[in-house]
């Protein structure tokens, strides 16, 4: 079976399902973020890849695995758009201001090429299915930023869309995390190092 059929087969189909039609059990799930990775320097008009691998680790099936996505601060959280600030003045007809620009079939599981994640009524939760206990996933978004600036980037895992399904780690805390992105609008000066490999200079460098 190849990487594409694992990730999918990990999952059962419950993208989108509210929580009347897929009978979600409240509980309590043990959830743990095995690793997380988004690039801290970019520059607008990059496209990069945001990753957080998420592993059951608990001896039942999360219902439906949801990851919620917030750009930190009060423009962020009061923005609709996902990955967006809002701009507060007045007499704007869309005061949202996209930071990245998600890409189309994204998020995905790593190893597929299908979509993998489904948008809820939360415009910033995305639903992966259920998850399988001892089994991993990892999420994908693909994010090309459009606006200069230095930005938190806060995400939770939850284990159901209703609220009543909730995912702990091993410390009794909610699963979740924080990238820090600075995008700038210049490129980074960069050099050939001794492997033929280019990388950025260092400053001071």
């Amino acid at each position: 079976m190849g990487s594409a059929a694992l990730a999918v087969a990990v999952l059962l189909p419950a993208c989108g399902e509210s929580s009347s039609d897929s009978g979600e059990p409240a509980g309590t799930y043990a959830v743990k973020v095995t690793g997380a990775s988004f690039p801290s320097r970019q520059v607008v008009g990059q496209t990069s890849l945001m990753k957080i691998d998420v592993k059951n680790t608990g001896k039942k099936t999360v219902p439906a695995l949801a990851i919620t996505v917030n750009i930190e601060g009060k423009e962020g959280k009061t923005a609709q758009i996902p990955f967006s600030v809002h701009d507060p003045a007045p007499g704007l007809a869309n005061g949202d201001r996209p930071v990245w620009v998600l890409a189309a079939t994204y998020p995905r599981l790593a190893g597929s090429s299908e979509p993998g994640g489904a948008t809820t009524s939360g415009s910033k939760t995305y639903s992966f299915g259920a998850l399988k206990p001892g089994k991993s996933v990892e999420a994908v978004w693909k994010l090309s930023a459009v606006r200069q600036g230095k930005y938190t980037v806060g995400y939770e895992v939850a284990a159901g869309l209703t609220g009543e399904e909730k995912a702990k780690t091993a410390a009794g805390v909610a699963p979740g995390g924080t990238f820090v992105a600075d995008i700038s609008t210049a490129l980074p000066e960069t050099e050939v190092n001794g492997a033929g490999e280019i990388v950025e200079v260092e400053a001071g460098g």
